[in-house]
């Protein structure tokens, strides 16, 4: 008796902790929403680049993750669009990154305001 009162308080608990943090059954089925999604892109990029082309793809996800994104984003744009013929090779990943970055390319520009300050000895100068 004691034992099923321990687990009955057990599973309460725990429930009441996953509450608290947000993690009930909804949170579950976003996770798993969230890898099935993961293992369909893993899929379609094994499918559309070839090993070398991953690898830099991998690389740059892991120093510019914004644009890794940018570039699969492109690529299953073009897969469903059936644009694309077969295998894409490291050079021809290289040719879309050049094209993302034209695209997501930011112009910013530098301005200097140049204000002259008078103190007294500036006086003498003029």
């Amino acid at each position: 008796m004691a034992d099923e009162e321990l687990e009955a308080i057990r599973r309460q608990r725990m429930a009441q902790l996953q509450a608290k943090h947000g993690e009930g059954p909804n949170n579950q089925q976003r996770e798993e929403a969230k890898q099935r999604d993961t293992e369909m892109r893993n899929a379609v990029l094994a499918q559309v680049l070839d090993q070398s082309a991953r690898a830099r793809l991998s690389n740059l996800a892991l120093v510019k993750p914004d644009k890794a994104k940018a570039v699969e984003n492109y690529l299953f744009q073009m897969t469903r669009c059936g644009q694309l013929g077969g295998k894409i090779s490291e050079s021809g990943l290289i040719e879309i990154l050049e094209k993302v970055s034209q695209q997501t390319e930011k112009k910013t520009t530098v301005t200097f305001n140049r204000r002259r300050v008078m103190d007294s000895d500036d006086e003498d100068d003029y």
